[in-house]
């Protein structure tokens, strides 16, 4: 009778982990499939728009229209503009046209500041320089860029972490984060 009994609780035992085994399982299952189902129904907040044009002018008479392929605007931060394939052309009024192209950018609608990201490409009459972002303010006059920055010409090529350049004055100051290394130039 004993053994009978050590038998019967075994058995008990075994269906009883295996019942959880198997309500544990489904469990994770339903939880898995209710995650994902929320996740689908998550509503992401913005509004996405298609073929972006912005124009705008300062008091000096200076223009800046700023094109994309899209634009998303974030109802939490109204304000900006997150841009995909962007195109820059400022209009100074006593100077050559500028442009500028990034994969991405970042718009500021209050004061026309960009923040341009990933490949960008500025262009100056015969000059070139590419890097990785470039913070572009109008009120400031200024625009920085860096990451990875190669300044082209007819006839240099010069390599550097930064160039700030004075919109209103055109001068640049170019330099190195680290005080070893040193700006790269190659005349031809």
């Amino acid at each position: 009778m004993e053994r009978k009994y050590k038998v019967s609780i075994s058995i008990i035992f075994l269906l009883l982990i295996i019942w959880f085994f198997i309500k544990h399982t489904n469990n994770k299952k339903e939880i898995e499939v209710i995650k994902q189902k929320i996740d689908q129904d998550t509503i992401y907040s913005s509004n996405i728009i298609e073929n972006v044009r912005y124009e705008s002018k300062d008091i000096r008479g200076n223009e800046y229209v700023i094109e994309a392929l899209k634009g998303e605007i974030d109802h939490k931060i109204p304000n900006v503009i997150f841009l995909t394939n962007v195109k820059a052309t400022i209009k100074p009024i006593n100077s050559s046209k500028i442009i500028i192209k990034s994969n991405y950018g970042k718009y500021f609608i209050d004061n026309n500041d960009t923040i341009f990201s990933k490949s960008v490409i500025f262009t100056f009459l015969d000059n070139k320089i590419e890097g990785e972002y470039l913070d572009f303010s109008i009120l400031r006059n200024s625009m920085t860029l860096s990451r990875n920055v190669v300044y082209s010409s007819l006839s240099n090529v010069m390599k550097a972490d930064v160039i700030e350049i004075n919109l209103e004055t055109k001068k640049a100051k170019v330099f190195m984060f680290e005080d070893k290394k040193k700006v790269n130039i190659k005349n031809f």
